[in-house]
């Protein structure tokens, strides 16, 4: 069974940097996705960032590029979000989330409870 357990956020001024951890256990694609997504209330859910965890390939969304940075202990089963001069509009709760994979189609299966980020 698939485990996603989020940890790190925070409430933090404007400008500040938070550090969010996913530890994962019982995920076994080697060559599939694993990202992170937030939402507003009321808002869609917004995918923030993804690594490809057969090459380490990262994606951003254009709102957070260049603010942070997505990356995978391997050995400590962690996926990390290093979020640096966070904005209020960062506000939201985080998701850690990992994907299936059937042949070329990758599918966001697994997915944690969430780590409330405020910026104010």
């Amino acid at each position: 069974q698939v485990q996603l357990v989020e940890s790190g956020g925070d409430s933090v001024q404007t400008g500040g940097s938070l550090r969010l951890s996913c530890a994962v256990s019982g995920y076994r694609y080697t060559r599939s996705c694993m990202g992170w997504f937030r939402q507003v209330p009321g808002k869609q859910r917004e995918g923030v960032a993804a690594i490809y965890t057969g090459d380490g390939a990262t994606y951003y969304a254009d709102s957070v590029k260049g603010r942070f940075t997505i990356s995978r202990d391997n050995d400590k089963n962690t996926l990390y979000l290093q979020m640096n001069s966070l904005k209020p509009e960062d506000t939201a709760l985080y998701y850690c989330a990992a994907a299936s994979r059937t042949g070329r189609v990758f599918e966001y299966n697994y997915w944690g409870q969430g780590t409330q980020v405020t910026v104010s």
